[in-house]
């Protein structure tokens, strides 16, 4: 674990930091396929986070439990961080400092009132390597199908925030893996530039519902979606189905990884963004919105 810190400490003449491109920016999704290695996980973001760097990414997301996929469920108890403190959360802000990006750190554990629960978190850091927002997952995954069977309950506390984060790249909408089957969520966000969704979804109902769930996402609230996903075969058995993408606010897949680990990433640009919310003015045009307890007509 030194190791990975203290590279990401040493200063250098720019390689590896960001390059803006001129009106729009651009926006990377890593997919990884991670292991019970807390160490090994976060060498293999390190070099995902400098290649989207280096393909001039100024926003990089990570996915779900990306420093570790535990072989027993419980193994992320053993992992869970005080908020604002640990080695996840200091690799992290190191990382955005050392290569000049925000980094939407995917999720990690933090420790819950149970001391039997965790957390599954998403923390945002800004390019300075300060904590620039934070989303507990609020949906808790359940699934069982023959011997298939998950239930998120057992050992993660849920949130009950929804979270929008202001950035020099416009508003950021959090969200986690599960969540993205309750579009009410993201309603209740309010207009958003971009939503960001780091995943772990089976293979089982990603190959069914994964793609169409993110750009439905995409379409209804008009913004860009940004998602990082774990993708492949797991050392504790698991697959997870990958197809990480990143997808425009008409729907179009602008990248996509099926399988494996490696960097997704597209151009943002809010023009085009703001072209298309005028040309079908859809989210000015509602007629039930969310007062906070419930909805209600316009």
């Amino acid at each position: 674990m030194k190791e990975v810190i203290n590279r990401l400490n040493e200063n250098d003449s720019g390689f590896g930091r960001a390059r803006p491109l001129p009106g729009s920016f651009r926006v990377a999704a890593l997919q990884m396929a991670s292991g019970p290695q807390l160490d090994a996980n976060l060498l293999e973001a390190e070099r995902l986070i400098r290649s989207a760097a280096d393909a001039g990414a100024s926003l990089v997301g990570l996915p779900e439990f990306f420093a570790q996929m535990g072989m027993h469920e419980r193994d992320k108890l053993a992992i869970a961080e005080d908020f604002g403190k640990g080695i996840i959360q200091e690799f992290l802000a190191r990382a955005a400092r050392r290569f000049g990006v925000w980094i939407v750190g995917g999720s990690l554990p933090l420790k819950a009132k149970d001391p039997q629960k965790i957390l599954n978190t998403c923390l945002v850091f800004d390019s300075d390597g300060q904590c620039a927002g934070r989303y507990d997952k609020i949906h808790l995954f359940g699934f069982q199908r023959g011997v298939e069977h998950y239930d998120e309950s057992r050992t993660i506390e849920p949130g009950h925030e929804v979270v929008v984060v202001e950035t020099p790249f416009g508003r950021l909408g959090l969200s986690i893996c599960y969540d993205l089957r309750f579009p009410e969520i993201y309603r209740a966000m309010g207009v958003v530039d971009l939503i960001f969704i780091p995943s772990a979804f089976t293979e089982t109902t990603g190959r069914a519902h994964w793609e169409t769930l993110v750009r439905a996402r995409a379409i209804e609230n008009q913004a860009y979606v940004v998602a990082p996903a774990q993708g492949g075969y797991h050392m504790n058995g698991r697959e997870t189905h990958g197809s990480s993408m990143i997808v425009d606010p008409w729907g179009v897949v602008l990248d996509q990884l099926p399988r494996g680990s490696g960097v997704v990433i597209a151009g943002v640009n809010p023009v085009h963004q703001a072209n298309l919310r005028q040309q079908l003015p859809a989210l000015t045009q509602r007629q039930v919105s969310w007062d906070g307890h419930g909805w209600k007509m316009v």
